[in-house]
């Protein structure tokens, strides 16, 4: 499957309405994401499960800042709709093969959990 282009209005309909979904955000100026770029697309056809979006920060600047990005690239790993990874940088593509597979393998009732139980934590001062 190849990459989907995600916008403002379609970000939330996509992460939610699909199990794993993997969000590049990125720039047609940034050099590192262009590198980036390929490595990206080459998972998306290797893994026609999992939904690989790109943001292009420059048209969704909104998106961009909603989601606090601050450097480019960054990828960003949802599953059932739960922010389970984000980080900046180029990820080499043996490091993203990992990245899917440990989203895939996630026990999500535990992430649920353990996000309830964050929630519920009183503030630490």
């Amino acid at each position: 499957m190849a990459t989907q282009t995600l916008t403002a209005q379609n970000f939330d309909e996509v992460v939610t309405g699909n199990d794993v979904v993997l969000v590049d955000f990125w720039a047609e100026w940034c050099g590192p994401c262009k590198m980036f770029g390929p490595t990206f697309e080459k998972s998306s056809s290797e893994h026609p499960d999992v939904v690989h979006g790109k943001v292009d920060t420059e048209a969704e600047q909104s998106l961009a800042a909603a989601a606090g990005i601050q450097s480019i690239p960054t990828i960003m790993a949802f599953r059932e709709g739960v922010l389970v990874f984000a980080q900046p940088g180029a990820l080499p593509p043996a490091a993203l093969e990992d990245l899917v597979t440990q989203v895939k393998s996630l026990d999500m009732d535990d992430v649920r959990k353990q996000l309830a139980e964050q929630e519920a934590a009183p503030e630490q001062a």
